[in-house]
Parts: C-alpha cells; sequence; structure tokens
C-alpha cells in the first residue's frame, strides 16, 4: 500500500494506476461506461433475441464493449462454426411440416439431435416456413400428377422468410437451418421432402399423426381420390379421404394393388415363408399350399386395396372404394399415396445421399 501511495503521487504514476484498474475491470465483465443495471439489461434483451446460453451472451457482449447489435452479429458468427462442428453428429428426431393448397401438399422432414429441440418454437417455425416453401418448388418431372421427391438440393439455395421474434427477415434456407442449429446447440438438417399433385378431378386428403400443433407431426399419409365424373359431389370424397389418409399412418401399406407388388419383395417374402414352412416336416405339396396362403395374407398386410380398413374392419379398402363409388354415382379410385415417419431408414453414420425410403404407390 505504501509502494502505491508513492506511485500515485506523481502525475504518470496516478494515469497508469487508473489504466490498469480499468482493463482489469473491463477483463472481469466490466466497463466503466455501463452500470451494472444496464449490463444485465443488455444481458436479458440479448437473450431473449437470439436464445443463446447466458455465458455466451454475457462473453459476446464483453468482447464487443457492450455493443449489443455487435453482439449479436458476433453470437452468430460463433454459432455458424458451432453448427458447422456437429453437422456430422446423427439427428433422426425431428418433425414433418405439411403445407397443402387447393391441389397440390407437400411434406418435409427437418431433423434434430433431440425431441426437447423438436418441440422448440423456433425449430418448429423453420419447420413450418420451410413446408410452405416447398409447396412452391416445381415438379422436375412435370408430371400433372404423381409423387416427386425433393431432396436438400431443391431447397437450400431458395430465399426464405422467417417472421418469428427470435429469427426474422429474408434469408437463404441453408442459413437459416444454420442459425436455428446455432441457436439450438445441436446438428440440424433439411433431410427429405415429398410433394403430391392431385388431377383435375378428385381431392387431396391428409392426415398427420402426433401433432404439437397444425401442420406438424411425427407421421404423415397423403393420397389422391380421383372421381371419373367432373360434376361429382366432393364431399363424400374428403370424408373418406380423410379417413384413408388415417388408415394409411396406421396399417402402413406399402402397395397400391396386387399387380405393383415387386418381383423382389413377392419373391423374397415367398423364400422366407417357405424356409418356415419347411421345418414342419410336411409333404411338399402341403407345403406349398401353406406357402400359398400366407402369402395371400402377406399381399392382404402391406397392399392397400386388399387390406382392413381400421375404421370398419369388416370390409376392405376395395369394398370402401366401391361403396364411395356407388354413393356419389361414378366410379372413384385411389391415384396416389404415400407415407412418410420422422426417422425412418436413419442408420449411424448415415453417408447414402440417396432418397430416403418411403412407401408410396408405384
Amino acid at each position: 500500500m505504501a509502494l502505491l501511495r508513492s506511485v500515485t503521487r506523481t502525475p504518470l504514476g496516478n494515469a497508469l494506476c487508473k489504466r490498469l484498474l480499468s482493463s482489469a475491470a473491463v477483463g472481469r465483465g466490466f466497463s466503466s461506461g455501463v452500470g451494472a443495471t444496464e449490463q444485465m439489461s443488455l444481458i436479458r434483451e440479448l437473450r431473449e433475441r437470439t436464445s443463446a446460453p447466458i455465458k455466451e451472451v454475457k462473453s459476446a457482449l464483453v468482447d464487443c464493449q457492450w455493443d449489443i447489435e455487435a453482439a449479436q452479429k458476433e453470437l452468430r458468427k460463433r454459432g455458424q462454426v458451432v453448427a458447422s462442428k456437429k453437422s456430422s453428429r446423427t439427428a433422426a428426431e425431428g418433425l414433418l411440416a405439411l403445407a397443402q393448397s387447393e391441389g397440390k401438399a407437400a411434406v418435409i422432414e427437418l431433423n434434430c439431435e433431440t425431441d426437447f429441440v423438436a418441440r422448440n418454437e423456433i425449430f418448429q417455425h423453420l419447420a413450418l416456413a420451410l413446408a410452405k416453401q416447398a409447396l412452391l418448388v416445381e415438379n422436375p418431372s412435370n408430371q400433372v400428377s404423381g409423387i416427386y421427391h425433393m431432396g436438400p438440393e431443391h431447397l437450400e439455395g431458395l430465399k426464405l422468410n422467417l417472421e418469428h421474434p427470435k429469427i426474422s427477415g429474408e434469408t437463404t434456407v441453408q442459413n437459416a437451418i444454420t442459425e436455428v442449429a446455432a441457436m439450438m446447440g445441436e446438428n440440424v438438417k433439411f433431410r427429405r421432402g415429398y410433394a403430391m399433385c392431385a388431377s383435375s378431378h378428385g381431392v387431396l386428403s391428409t392426415y398427420l399423426h402426433t401433432s404439437p400443433q397444425p401442420g406438424l407431426g411425427r407421421i404423415a399419409g397423403i393420397l389422391s381420390l380421383e372421381v371419373e365424373d367432373e360434376n361429382s359431389q366432393l364431399d363424400a370424397l374428403q370424408r373418406v379421404g380423410s379417413e384413408l389418409a388415417m388408415h394409411i399412418v396406421a396399417a402402413k401399406p406399402l402397395f397400391l394393388t396386387k399387380e405393383l407388388v415387386t418381383p423382389d419383395a413377392l419373391e423374397g417374402e415367398r423364400e422366407i415363408l417357405k424356409s418356415q414352412a419347411e421345418t414342419s416336416g410336411k409333404p411338399q405339396m402341403a407345403i406349398d399350399r401353406m406357402v400359398e396362403g400366407r402369402l395371400r395374407k402377406y399381399m392382404e398386410e402391406v397392399v392397400l386395396m386388399e387390406q382392413k380398413f381400421v375404421v370398419n374392419d369388416s370390409i376392405n379398402v376395395k369394398t370402401l372404394i366401391s361403396n364411395l363409388s356407388k354413393e356419389v354415382g361414378s366410379s372413384v379410385k385411389i391415384g396416389n399415396f404415400f407415407r412418410m415417419e420422422v426417422g425412418e431408414g436413419i442408420q449411424r453414420n448415415e453417408t447414402s445421399s440417396a432418397p430416403e425410403p418411403v412407401a408410396q404407390a408405384v
């Protein structure tokens, strides 16, 4: 203390001490120009803007001399680095988001690492925005009706307008995903999307299972019903279509009709059933009958038109469509369908960039 007093007696020594004390205060996270109350207010405001951890918020403010705008930019830069480091981690959780217009429906899958992040309102806002954007993507195959796939390459460079209090403004799809990944502290990625277009005479019906809010869910079922007479009333089609979309989610069909079951799927199932039947020790003729009987059962399990209708299991879907045709006075058919579930087909250290599996009509 005596040494300190002796140093501060000279003008030069006094200035040096003040400089050292000021530097020490800034190093501890304080500034002579910003009071403690204002610092707490800035920390709270920046956290509300970004949802970043308090420790990171304070660090950015200190590094930027308590300039909140500069600190927000700094947090975004740091977040992009963090997001890049996390991008190799497996993300098998997430949500499906659905957007629909009169003649078209699009569903996308946005993945994250935990269901905790999937419940976050910012993550959900991004998923819904991506679905709306996917609805605008042109059909690359130029089909009038049908299903088409959208990979990350179809959306990442497109403009996206976000309107959430914590993430708003126009940006690209890829930048929006990176920013949300930084805010969530997890790997977030757009995995895939599918769109279906209806024919001019029919309806599109959709169903989302485990839905935290309209337009979001973990399993999606979508189908198109087509009617021959363009003057037919569509109310009955919409009613039955909604029930069939729910059926698709519950019953997990793989094919629309028996004729569309692929030879590989049929032969693979036949070999499995034959191996099982041979263990019974029965004669070959009996084994052949067992295999054919079980193949018919297999068709009832995986072919949509042969499945028991989940709403009324006394009839199958084929009978349901026949009854609907009589009700509307014109022939009705299922044009297309598909079923999608969050995380299906994802494996650890997945490297394939091929389109992901999805149950659909061929």
